[in-house]
């Protein structure tokens, strides 16, 4: 079962470009935080309770779990639930989902070198928006 929200070809280009800069995830992830906090400050109160390493280790990691299982969406739900109620329990609202996802988008453009497009955008916005609506239900469902 892959997902309804993205095409093969949206999947694969996902995968490739990921590859591309996963070998940079730590510098990634770190100006992913950078980024974040710099273009949406009320975020750093998110992230108050949190050491900075071990929530770009977090982001990196499940980056690697959406990109690895885009094809097999089921297979990460699970994750999804868990994240999903981890993010209710600290406050995430909806809204921050689409702070994160713009800054995700921004910065792996500066990552993925020559590869970026707009159907590259497209599709890792693509995966992005399916992965957090998911995970904002996940939050729903655990807070009834």
């Amino acid at each position: 079962m892959k997902s309804d929200c993205l095409t093969e070809y949206q999947i694969q280009l996902v995968e490739e470009s990921f590859a591309e800069a996963a070998p940079r995830g730590a510098a990634l992830a770190a100006r992913f935080y950078q980024r974040l906090v710099q273009n949406f400050p009320q975020m750093k109160a998110v992230f108050a309770d949190f050491d900075e390493h071990v929530v770009q280790k977090r982001l990196l990691g499940s980056l690697v779990l959406m990109v690895e299982n885009l094809s097999t969406p089921e297979k990460l739900q699970p994750a999804l639930e868990q994240w999903g109620d981890f993010h209710r329990e600290h406050h995430v609202k909806p809204t921050h989902y689409w702070a994160v996802g713009s800054t995700l988008l921004r910065t792996l453009a500066e990552f993925t070198d020559d590869l970026w497009g707009s159907e590259l955008e497209e599709a890792w916005s693509a995966a992005y928006t399916d992965v957090s609506r998911r995970m904002i239900a996940c939050a729903e469902a655990a807070a009834v």
